[in-house]
């Protein structure tokens, strides 16, 4: 199962808007992509609870993985999102 981790840019972290945009993303991705923080219990990151219970601030690095074809795109395109500030107002490729 390939994975990806990443440092979190938002400078919320992944709380509010950030957040939403990430889970939002990752349900577009039609894979079965899961967050973690560390060696955290991993969470569907299609889910905004699941998401937002990692308590990821600026600069905490999560690791993302997938499952199924497609997986690595679909890790590509979120950790290049979670790479920029969502907080910034910028568009969202999409």
């Amino acid at each position: 199962m390939p994975e990806r981790t990443v440092a979190v840019a938002s400078s919320s972290g992944l709380h509010a808007r950030p957040a939403k945009i990430f889970v939002q993303e990752a349900a577009r991705q039609g894979v079965r992509v899961r967050i973690r923080v560390g060696e955290g219990k991993p969470v569907p990151a299609s889910s905004m609870l699941g998401v937002l219970s990692l308590g990821a601030v600026h600069g905490t690095q999560v690791t993302l993985d997938a499952d199924g074809p497609g997986a690595e795109e679909a890790l590509d395109t979120l950790v290049k999102l979670l790479s920029r500030d969502l907080d910034a107002g910028e568009a969202v490729d999409g």
